[in-house]
């Protein structure tokens, strides 16, 4: 019987522990940081699982600050390029298959062995003229990009939000050239 006591002692033991563990997590979520540190958990989210291009920011409706255009007819129309104070820079967009056969984004791959990411923006980078310095996109602890994934098969005439995050330059530098391969690069501003 002290066998059995035992036994239902460690469980109750057990779930008081994983009772407590719980709620530490549930009431470390709710901190007042103005909301900064949940804007960065949802950027880095906002990459999303490879083959997926949801929950991308975007930019404002309308407005367009650059615009690519490449091969076939694919565009590139740039919305905004917005500094965070989180220390990046998030430039989004809308991508147009302006063309006529189905686009996909294999050539916009970065070059890295260890970059996960497929069918994505990866290969975009922001080039800072003034100081010579590019800045590449940046990535999670997994390797995923922290961009647009799941750039296949877009439909001639179809549309879709684009975003790519990266290390911000210094505060002082406004203006940057946002690079695509494949297709010319495009001044924009950025914004705070």
């Amino acid at each position: 019987m002290s066998m059995r006591h035992s036994t239902k002692s460690r469980g109750r033991a057990a779930a008081v522990a994983v009772a407590s563990l719980l709620a530490l997590a549930v009431s470390g979520c709710g901190g007042d940081s103005g909301g900064k540190d949940a804007d960065a958990a949802s950027a880095k989210k906002s990459a999303g699982p490879p083959g997926s291009a949801k929950n991308a920011p975007s930019g404002k409706p309308g407005e367009v600050i650059g615009e690519m255009k490449g091969p076939d007819g694919v565009v590139i129309a740039v919305n905004s390029a917005v500094r965070d104070s989180g220390g990046f820079v998030t430039v989004s967009g809308t991508l147009t298959n302006g063309g006529s056969k189905p686009f996909n984004a294999i050539h916009w791959l970065s070059k890295e062995t260890d970059m996960k990411s497929r069918s994505s923006i990866s290969g975009a980078s922001l080039v800072d003229g003034s100081s010579k310095k590019r800045y590449l996109v940046l990535r999670d602890t997994d390797g995923e990009c922290l961009c647009s994934t799941g750039l296949t098969n877009i439909k001639p005439q179809e549309s879709r939000p684009v975003f790519a995050q990266f290390p911000a330059p210094p505060e002082n530098v406004t203006d940057v050239d946002f690079q695509v391969p494949t297709m010319p690069s495009v001044r924009v501003r950025i914004s705070e």
